[in-house]
Protein backbone atom coordinates (compact mmCIF):
# COMPACT_ATOMS: atom_id res chain seq x y z
CA UNK A 1 0.00 0.00 0.00
CA UNK A 2 2.88 2.32 0.85
CA UNK A 3 4.36 1.90 -2.34
CA UNK A 4 0.73 2.65 -3.84
CA UNK A 5 0.48 6.08 -2.38
CA UNK A 6 3.91 6.90 -3.65
CA UNK A 7 3.16 6.26 -7.22
CA UNK A 8 -0.10 8.41 -6.76
CA UNK A 9 1.65 10.82 -5.39
CA UNK A 10 4.60 11.10 -8.00
CA UNK A 11 1.84 11.05 -10.46
CA UNK A 12 0.44 14.18 -9.00
CA UNK A 13 3.62 15.94 -9.17
CA UNK A 14 4.32 14.89 -12.67
CA UNK A 15 0.63 16.22 -13.66
CA UNK A 16 1.32 19.63 -11.55
CA UNK A 17 4.57 20.18 -13.50
CA UNK A 18 3.01 19.44 -16.95
CA UNK A 19 0.04 21.86 -15.64
CA UNK A 20 1.97 24.26 -14.51
CA UNK A 21 4.14 24.41 -17.85
CA UNK A 22 0.85 24.50 -20.10
CA UNK A 23 -0.63 27.47 -18.07
CA UNK A 24 3.16 29.41 -18.84
CA UNK A 25 3.11 28.89 -22.21
CA UNK A 26 -0.83 30.04 -22.84
CA UNK A 27 0.01 33.34 -20.77
CA UNK A 28 2.76 33.97 -22.45
CA UNK A 29 1.14 33.06 -25.95
CA UNK A 30 -1.76 35.72 -24.69
CA UNK A 31 0.95 38.44 -24.34
CA UNK A 32 2.47 37.53 -27.76
CA UNK A 33 -0.71 37.51 -29.53
CA UNK A 34 -1.50 41.25 -27.97
CA UNK A 35 1.22 42.46 -29.57
CA UNK A 36 2.18 46.03 -29.03
CA UNK A 37 -0.18 48.76 -28.60
CA UNK A 38 0.04 52.38 -30.69
CA UNK A 39 1.13 55.92 -28.61
CA UNK A 40 3.63 53.72 -27.11
CA UNK A 41 5.64 56.60 -24.60
CA UNK A 42 8.80 55.09 -25.75
CA UNK A 43 8.59 55.84 -29.27
CA UNK A 44 6.60 59.15 -28.68
CA UNK A 45 7.76 62.29 -30.24
CA UNK A 46 10.17 64.64 -28.41
CA UNK A 47 8.92 68.31 -29.24
CA UNK A 48 11.55 71.47 -28.81
CA UNK A 49 11.41 73.67 -25.93
CA UNK A 50 9.54 76.98 -26.16
CA UNK A 51 12.51 79.54 -26.62
CA UNK A 52 13.20 82.40 -24.04
CA UNK A 53 11.96 85.99 -25.21
CA UNK A 54 14.33 87.79 -27.11
CA UNK A 55 15.90 90.50 -25.03
CA UNK A 56 15.33 93.91 -26.57
CA UNK A 57 19.01 94.82 -28.00
CA UNK A 58 19.60 98.28 -29.48
CA UNK A 59 20.01 97.51 -33.59
CA UNK A 60 20.37 93.67 -32.94
CA UNK A 61 17.50 91.09 -34.44
CA UNK A 62 20.33 87.88 -34.58
CA UNK A 63 19.40 84.84 -32.70
CA UNK A 64 21.05 82.00 -32.88
CA UNK A 65 18.95 79.57 -32.03
CA UNK A 66 16.59 80.16 -35.24
CA UNK A 67 18.64 81.44 -37.70
CA UNK A 68 19.53 80.03 -41.00
CA UNK A 69 22.30 80.71 -43.60
CA UNK A 70 21.45 81.76 -47.40
CA UNK A 71 23.32 78.41 -48.40
CA UNK A 72 22.79 76.40 -45.42
CA UNK A 73 20.07 73.23 -46.33
CA UNK A 74 16.95 73.23 -43.90
CA UNK A 75 18.28 69.48 -42.35
CA UNK A 76 17.26 68.25 -39.39
CA UNK A 77 19.73 68.97 -36.48
CA UNK A 78 18.15 70.17 -33.23
CA UNK A 79 16.05 68.28 -31.14
CA UNK A 80 12.32 67.63 -32.50
CA UNK A 81 13.39 68.37 -35.87
CA UNK A 82 11.77 65.96 -38.54
CA UNK A 83 13.95 63.40 -40.51
CA UNK A 84 12.74 60.72 -42.94
CA UNK A 85 14.80 57.53 -43.16
CA UNK A 86 14.28 55.62 -46.15
CA UNK A 87 14.29 51.79 -45.58
CA UNK A 88 16.43 50.08 -48.10
CA UNK A 89 16.96 46.74 -45.85
CA UNK A 90 18.21 43.56 -47.43
CA UNK A 91 19.52 40.55 -45.94
CA UNK A 92 20.63 37.39 -47.86
CA UNK A 93 22.24 33.99 -45.14
CA UNK A 94 23.00 30.70 -46.40
CA UNK A 95 24.18 27.97 -44.02
CA UNK A 96 25.24 24.58 -45.43
CA UNK A 97 26.35 21.58 -42.68
CA UNK A 98 27.71 18.06 -43.69
CA UNK A 99 28.74 15.83 -40.59
CA UNK A 100 29.93 12.07 -41.31
CA UNK A 101 31.07 9.60 -38.66
CA UNK A 102 32.08 6.24 -39.43
CA UNK A 103 33.80 4.14 -36.63
CA UNK A 104 34.30 -0.10 -37.15
CA UNK A 105 35.85 -2.39 -34.51
CA UNK A 106 36.84 -5.84 -34.66
CA UNK A 107 37.25 -8.49 -31.71
CA UNK A 108 38.49 -12.25 -32.26
CA UNK A 109 37.99 -14.12 -29.52
CA UNK A 110 39.46 -17.85 -30.09
CA UNK A 111 38.19 -20.76 -28.03
CA UNK A 112 39.34 -21.94 -25.24
CA UNK A 113 41.29 -24.63 -24.33
CA UNK A 114 41.13 -26.73 -22.00
CA UNK A 115 44.39 -28.07 -20.23
CA UNK A 116 46.18 -27.59 -23.63
CA UNK A 117 43.65 -28.94 -26.27
CA UNK A 118 39.99 -28.15 -27.32
CA UNK A 119 37.47 -30.41 -25.77
CA UNK A 120 33.55 -31.12 -26.54
CA UNK A 121 33.04 -28.54 -23.72
CA UNK A 122 34.95 -25.54 -25.06
CA UNK A 123 34.46 -26.73 -28.52
CA UNK A 124 32.10 -23.56 -30.42
CA UNK A 125 32.90 -20.71 -27.35
CA UNK A 126 34.67 -18.78 -29.82
CA UNK A 127 33.30 -15.64 -31.02
CA UNK A 128 33.81 -12.73 -33.83
CA UNK A 129 32.84 -9.28 -32.65
CA UNK A 130 32.50 -6.61 -35.57
CA UNK A 131 30.55 -3.71 -33.92
CA UNK A 132 30.16 -0.86 -36.98
CA UNK A 133 28.75 2.55 -35.90
CA UNK A 134 27.69 5.09 -38.60
CA UNK A 135 26.15 9.00 -38.41
CA UNK A 136 25.42 11.51 -41.31
CA UNK A 137 23.87 14.22 -40.68
CA UNK A 138 23.19 17.24 -42.89
CA UNK A 139 21.85 20.85 -42.71
CA UNK A 140 20.90 23.50 -45.12
CA UNK A 141 19.21 26.61 -44.42
CA UNK A 142 18.77 29.85 -46.36
CA UNK A 143 17.60 33.13 -45.70
CA UNK A 144 16.67 36.13 -47.43
CA UNK A 145 14.67 39.45 -46.09
CA UNK A 146 13.64 42.54 -47.64
CA UNK A 147 12.48 46.20 -46.60
CA UNK A 148 11.95 49.34 -48.66
CA UNK A 149 9.74 52.20 -47.70
CA UNK A 150 10.17 55.43 -45.41
CA UNK A 151 9.32 56.47 -42.06
CA UNK A 152 9.45 59.82 -40.54
CA UNK A 153 10.58 60.50 -37.29
CA UNK A 154 12.19 62.94 -35.01
CA UNK A 155 15.41 63.75 -33.33
CA UNK A 156 15.29 62.77 -29.51
CA UNK A 157 18.81 63.85 -28.92
CA UNK A 158 21.89 66.04 -30.26
CA UNK A 159 25.24 64.38 -29.02
CA UNK A 160 28.19 66.19 -27.92
CA UNK A 161 30.04 65.36 -30.74
CA UNK A 162 27.18 66.65 -33.20
CA UNK A 163 25.72 62.94 -33.91
CA UNK A 164 21.94 62.92 -33.50
CA UNK A 165 19.83 59.94 -31.91
CA UNK A 166 16.46 59.75 -33.50
CA UNK A 167 13.31 57.55 -32.67
CA UNK A 168 9.66 57.18 -34.31
CA UNK A 169 7.08 55.13 -35.44
CA UNK A 170 4.20 54.71 -37.81
CA UNK A 171 0.91 53.00 -37.56
CA UNK A 172 -1.34 52.32 -40.65
CA UNK A 173 -5.14 51.06 -39.44
CA UNK A 174 -6.25 48.58 -42.37
CA UNK A 175 -9.98 46.93 -42.40
CA UNK A 176 -8.66 43.39 -41.38
CA UNK A 177 -5.67 45.35 -38.39
CA UNK A 178 -2.91 47.25 -38.04
CA UNK A 179 0.76 47.25 -39.29
CA UNK A 180 3.25 49.43 -37.86
CA UNK A 181 7.00 50.32 -38.32
CA UNK A 182 9.29 52.10 -35.50
CA UNK A 183 12.86 52.58 -36.22
CA UNK A 184 16.18 53.62 -33.79
CA UNK A 185 19.30 55.01 -34.17
CA UNK A 186 21.87 57.51 -34.44
CA UNK A 187 22.45 59.06 -37.38
CA UNK A 188 25.51 61.24 -38.66
CA UNK A 189 24.56 65.31 -39.81
CA UNK A 190 26.81 64.27 -42.88
CA UNK A 191 24.66 61.22 -44.16
CA UNK A 192 21.64 64.11 -44.05
CA UNK A 193 20.75 65.00 -48.05
CA UNK A 194 19.78 67.79 -49.15
CA UNK A 195 16.18 67.45 -49.04
CA UNK A 196 16.52 66.13 -45.42
CA UNK A 197 16.57 62.57 -45.83
CA UNK A 198 18.74 59.54 -44.61
CA UNK A 199 18.99 56.33 -45.94
CA UNK A 200 18.63 53.43 -42.86
CA UNK A 201 21.51 51.73 -43.82
CA UNK A 202 23.81 54.48 -42.46
CA UNK A 203 22.40 54.44 -39.26
CA UNK A 204 24.49 53.39 -36.00
CA UNK A 205 22.56 50.93 -33.50
CA UNK A 206 19.77 50.74 -35.57
CA UNK A 207 16.56 49.05 -34.49
CA UNK A 208 14.15 48.30 -36.96
CA UNK A 209 10.42 46.44 -36.30
CA UNK A 210 8.07 45.96 -38.64
CA UNK A 211 4.55 43.64 -38.27
CA UNK A 212 1.60 43.91 -37.39
CA UNK A 213 -1.60 43.25 -35.41
CA UNK A 214 -5.00 42.04 -35.76
CA UNK A 215 -7.14 39.31 -37.55
CA UNK A 216 -4.63 39.07 -40.54
CA UNK A 217 -1.16 38.58 -38.32
CA UNK A 218 -3.03 36.31 -35.90
CA UNK A 219 -4.09 33.80 -38.86
CA UNK A 220 -0.43 33.81 -39.77
CA UNK A 221 0.94 32.82 -36.29
CA UNK A 222 0.94 29.49 -34.42
CA UNK A 223 -1.66 28.35 -31.68
CA UNK A 224 -0.11 27.95 -28.04
CA UNK A 225 -0.27 24.42 -28.14
CA UNK A 226 1.51 24.27 -31.57
CA UNK A 227 4.59 26.53 -30.09
CA UNK A 228 4.95 24.45 -27.31
CA UNK A 229 5.24 20.87 -28.98
CA UNK A 230 7.43 23.14 -31.61
CA UNK A 231 9.39 24.65 -28.41
CA UNK A 232 12.31 22.82 -26.40
CA UNK A 233 9.95 22.57 -23.28
CA UNK A 234 8.49 19.43 -25.48
CA UNK A 235 10.99 16.53 -24.56
CA UNK A 236 10.50 14.23 -27.55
Amino acid sequence: MGSFDKLANRNKSISAIIVSVVLSVMLSSCTTLRGPIPNDPMFAPVYPTQLPAAVPSPGAIYNPSTAQFLLEDNKAKRVGDILMVQLVESTNATKKADTSLTKDDEINIPEPSLFGNLSNITRGLGQDITPEREFTGEADSNQSNQLSGNITVTVMQVLPNGYMSIRGEKWITLNQGREYIRLSGIVRPQDITSDNQVASNRLGNARIEYSGTGALAATNSQGWLSRFFSSGLWPF
